[in-house]
């Protein structure tokens, strides 16, 4: 491993939309996840204390170790290494929640979705039904938009092999949770791209407030569900996750996104 590449970019250091600074307090383990959530005084404040979390050894050591030997395509570039903060409209309409960034993705250009083939085909999507400014996001501060919406992952982490453990998704539980809940009075719909994300955004629905059916609801393409909380309701949508293994076997397709998207959209409008 070769030691002259940075394992992640320090807060407060001028990358584009880091909400972190020098000052942002650092959790080192789940429980204090648990209290930096809660006591965040802000979204943002809450962002910037995500996007330093150290809370997961593995987690930790896997993001940074890839930050530091770098796919050969990205060489010459800068890693973020750090986790993923939420991002999108402060007061959303609209929430898509996905699993957790790519270690060439994310994790490389510190914003979700952001960098890979999956995001490709998302913002993609976001862009033709009108909730995205521009069709594609490569990078953190490249002038993309969303309109409406806010994307978040259930773990914020890039995992070895895309896979993180029901510890780990439990240890990022309270940022996810305590995002929904910051966002809960705009909101209208939730996406839940994938299986895991589906199983994943429940719990944190049921911290935020929200009255769940029972038994839950199982993951399928195009599934809704009418949740509420007080004398408000969002639509919680599924949608296949846009993975390469999902659209190059035309599991998904552009017309099931836009189709589960534009189903989002109208949603709001009604």
């Amino acid at each position: 491993m070769t030691t002259a590449n940075a394992p992640f970019v320090p807060p407060g250091t001028g990358w584009p939309d880091d909400p972190a600074t020098p000052d942002t307090p650092v959790a080192h383990s789940p429980a204090e996840v648990a209290v930096l959530a809660a006591e965040a005084s802000s979204l943002r404040e809450l962002c910037a204390r995500q996007s330093v979390c150290r809370a997961c050894p593995r987690l930790v050591e896997w993001r940074e170790r890839v930050a530091v030997e770098r796919r050969k395509a990205f060489a010459k570039e800068t890693y973020w290494g750090r986790p993923i903060a939420g991002w999108g409209d402060e007061e959303p309409r609209i929430l898509i929640v996905g699993l957790a960034p790519a270690a060439h993705g994310g994790n490389r250009t510190g914003r979700i979705f952001t960098g890979d083939r999956s995001g490709d085909w998302l913002f993609a999507s976001l862009y033709r039904v009108g909730l995205a400014e521009r069709p594609t996001s490569t990078h953190a501060g490249d002038g993309q938009r969303l309109l409406g919406v806010r994307m978040v992952a259930t773990v914020r982490c890039a995992p070895p092999d895309n896979k993180p453990t029901p510890a780990e998704r439990d240890a990022c539980l309270p940022w996810l949770a305590r995002e929904v809940a910051e966002v809960a009075p705009s909101l209208r719909v939730i996406v839940a791209l994938g299986g895991y994300a589906w199983q994943g955004v429940w719990p944190a629905l049921r911290q935020a407030g929200y009255t769940l059916p029972r038994p839950r609801p199982p993951f399928r393409h195009g599934a809704e569900v009418l949740l509420t909380r007080g004398e408000t309701s969002i639509l919680l949508l599924g949608c296949y996750h846009p993975s390469q293994q999902n659209t190059f076997t035309g599991r998904v397709t552009e017309d099931m996104l836009d189709a589960v998207f534009t189903r989002a959209r109208d949603h709001t409008q009604e």
